[in-house]
């Protein structure tokens, strides 16, 4: 997101189940901030999640993540004004419609852009 909020860049992989919906939350930070490093100058990022940005405010809390968490610290060391903030299901239905669209697809999804896939079965009403 850029400094107003507003969405600059969006992605979706289905990764394989994990051990909890937390990890899988974790795994996904973890990717949005490796690919934020090549495709942007992305400092902001939103989840849904509360957990996710508890474990990020005390990592040390969650030693059940210590491996995942270290990896995101060490990310956060390439943003210098790395910033992640609560956003509602709400207020968030693009991604909430990528995240639950990928889950039907059978092979491998990875992508990036500014919009919506124009290959997607169909896109929410936002």
């Amino acid at each position: 997101m850029d400094s107003n909020g507003k969405t600059q860049l969006m992605g979706i992989r289905n990764l394989t189940r994990r051990e909890s919906a937390l990890h899988s939350e974790v795994e996904a930070l973890r990717w949005a901030m490796e690919n934020m490093l090549q495709h942007s100058t992305c400092q902001s990022f939103g989840t849904d999640c509360k957990e996710l940005i508890a474990m990020l405010k005390e990592p040390h809390a969650w030693p059940s993540f210590a491996t995942e968490l270290e990896r995101i610290e060490t990310l956060q060391i390439c943003f210098p004004d790395f910033n992640i903030t609560h956003v509602p299901q709400a207020r968030n239905q693009i991604s909430d419609f990528l995240s639950k669209t990928t889950r039907s697809f059978h092979m491998e999804l990875n992508f990036i852009g500014c919009s919506i896939p124009v290959w997607l079965p169909k896109s929410p009403q936002v």
